[in-house]
C-alpha cells in the first residue's frame, strides 16, 4: 500500500457514518481529538523504537502514518501538499534546510 492509497482509504472511511467507521468517528470528534490520538501513537512509536522489537515498531509506525493522514484529512490538507513540501526540501541538504527555518 502506498501513502496515496491510504489517503484514499481514509477519505472513503471519513465519508462513512461515525457509527460504522473509526476514521469517521475520529474526524467527527474534531481536529483536537484526532491530533491527540496522533500524538499518542507517535509516543508509542518512539517507545517501540527504543524498547520494542522490530515487529512492534512496524505496527506503531503504521498507526502513526494512518493517524497522520486522518489529521491531514480533518485539516483539509492533501497529502500531495505535504509531499510537495518534502520534494522542495530535496533541493538542499537537511542541515541547510533546518538552518534556514531558524532565520525566519
Amino acid at each position: 500500500m502506498t501513502l496515496e492509497e491510504l489517503e484514499q482509504r481514509v477519505a472513503v472511511r471519513a465519508a462513512a457514518s461515525p457509527d460504522e467507521s473509526y476514521t469517521a468517528k475520529l474526524i467527527a470528534r474534531g481536529i483536537n481529538k484526532a491530533s491527540q490520538k496522533l500524538g499518542e501513537e507517535a509516543t508509542e512509536a518512539v517507545i517501540a523504537a527504543v524498547t520494542g522489537g522490530r515487529a512492534e515498531l512496524v505496527k506503531e509506525a503504521a498507526d502513526v502514518l494512518y493517524h497522520l493522514l486522518v489529521v491531514l484529512k480533518a485539516a483539509d490538507v492533501p497529502l500531495a501538499e505535504v509531499m510537495a513540501e518534502l520534494d522542495a526540501r530535496t533541493a538542499q541538504s537537511g542541515l541547510a534546510e533546518k538552518a534556514s527555518r531558524k532565520e525566519h
